[in-house]
């Protein structure tokens, strides 16, 4: 059984996080799950069975926080779960790391942290506090009282010419060159790069290989399941079918056929494999 709802932030902290997420499925088997990049950041919380990073020689389970941050996913990073999970995720902005914590969004990078190193013992109140509510309503109140808080007297704002780069990446779906971008900021190759990566976790480059596999994964959901990949390809801005794959691979550990037939996507950066070694 897999449940998934999105809801939308408050106005006073859309700015800050791009949706809510909540997940739950129900196996005894363990299950494969694949996160992998989506330009975001996010927080995590687990109420029910905790998930595992992954296992030692002798196959003991390393289970991951039952609360964490995860930074910018650079590929995929592979997790297990089984028995009862239930998700709540906090999916933040790219730069809201950032904005949020002061410190270098690229610090964050292919990492994930207990929450209470990043946002003290008040996280682990809020987690104890979550887990007494069981509405959906209610859970998001308790988060944005939690930003509202922490908010206050605070600012870290990410430099203009890196939130400029951002939304021109975006906008025009990843197809950007290094000399748009310098020509859009007015800044050098070299200072935008390390200005943006402290600022999103990523590099330019990284980050519009990141949005243009986004706009072929939306190519692909809403395609007929004839389509040929060639198309498709097309459509989002790759040379060919042969360069999808790379990228696609490279990005998610899977070609675009697997994708399509081996996992159950949780989310649009989170998957289910639905067999074992698929």
């Amino acid at each position: 059984m897999h449940r998934y709802m999105q809801v939308p932030p408050s106005i006073a902290l859309s700015g800050f996080i791009k949706h809510y997420l909540f997940l739950e499925t129900t196996t005894e088997a363990v299950k494969q799950l694949r996160l992998f990049a989506d330009g975001h950041t996010g927080w995590v919380f687990s109420f029910k069975d905790r998930l595992i990073r992954g296992f030692t020689a002798d196959d003991t389970p390393a289970y991951l926080p039952d609360s964490f941050v995860y930074g910018q996913v650079n590929a995929f990073r592979d997790l297990y779960g089984h028995g009862h999970i239930s998700l709540m995720i906090v999916v933040f902005h790219a730069h809201a790391v950032y904005s949020l914590l002061g410190i270098p969004s690229g610090e964050l990078k292919d990492d994930i942290l207990p929450t209470a190193e990043l946002f003290g013992t008040a996280a682990e109140t809020l987690y104890d506090r979550l887990l007494e509510q069981p509405g959906i309503s209610e859970k998001i109140q308790l988060v944005e009282d939690f930003f509202g808080t922490w908010l206050s007297g605070k600012s870290f704002p990410v430099q203009p010419p890196v939130i400029a780069a951002m939304r021109f990446i975006a906008a025009s779906k990843g197809l950007v060159t290094v000399q748009q971008l310098t020509q859009l900021t007015g800044c050098h190759e070299r200072k935008l790069e390390r200005a943006f990566t402290a600022g999103i976790g990523v590099s330019p480059k990284q980050f519009s290989g990141i949005v243009k596999l986004h706009v072929f994964l939306r190519c692909l959901k809403t395609s007929p399941s004839s389509t040929h990949l060639t198309s498709l390809a097309y459509d989002a801005g790759y040379a060919d079918q042969p360069h999808l794959i790379r990228e696609f691979k490279k990005y998610t550990g899977l070609t675009p056929s697997q994708y399509r037939h081996q996992v159950h996507p949780l989310a649009v950066n989170f998957l289910a494999f639905r067999s074992p070694g698929a």
